[in-house]
């Protein structure tokens, strides 16, 4: 992982960063983390889930947003960048006219892993968003094909892990009708396709 020059940054300057390359980072422990461009499988799977999960929210009336690439402050000097979260109104308008870095939990956080992200979606960020108090947090692994969902019990994550034809099960979302297999083909650009 390539690290920016900057030694040392709170997350107050982290909120106005902009080196003028257009690149995305996180915030760990005052360092600058790059993140990757992600590949077209992932962003394919990131905008099925966030149409999937806005048409839950309107179907439901919630109160609620789904946002893309948002971040979430995990830490005094650490933020991290999801790639789905869901927050009240409240949270969205307390944000209005500045960074989208929420500093209270979200309702759910998914996380898309990349081969470069697996270490920090299964372990880093499933430890600050417990520590965060996020109640639901989900990883969505197209390496290995499955759907770990992450349920908040007692401060620490309780898993359940869903797979090929299997509905995931969302506390968020309890009426959602979705199987694996539906997330992952969203992935794929061959399906469907005659040669």
């Amino acid at each position: 992982m390539v690290t920016t020059p900057v030694t040392s940054i709170t997350f107050e300057e982290y909120l106005t960063y902009d080196d003028g390359n257009g690149f995305h980072y996180e915030l760990v422990d005052g360092k600058l983390e790059l993140m990757n461009p992600p590949t077209i499988e992932h962003f394919l799977i990131a905008k099925f889930l966030e149409q999937l999960l806005d048409a839950e929210i309107k179907r439901c009336s919630s109160p609620w947003l789904c946002f893309r690439e948002s971040g979430v402050r995990t830490g005094r000097n650490k933020s991290r960048l999801t790639d789905l979260c869901v927050v009240t109104m409240e949270q969205a308008r307390e944000l209005l006219n500045a960074s989208a870095v929420f500093e209270s939990p979200p309702l759910l956080i998914v996380e898309v892993v990349s081969p470069e992200s697996i270490k920090r979606d299964y372990r880093y960020k499933r430890s600050e968003y417990a520590a965060l108090e996020v109640p639901e947090y989900w990883i969505v692994d197209p390496l290995e094909t499955k759907v770990s969902v992450l349920l908040l019990e007692d401060g620490l994550y309780e898993e359940a892990v869903f797979t090929t034809t299997q509905q995931i099960r969302s506390q968020t979302f309890p009426e959602l009708a979705i199987t694996v297999d539906q997330v992952f083909t969203a992935g794929n650009l061959n399906q469907g396709r005659r040669d």
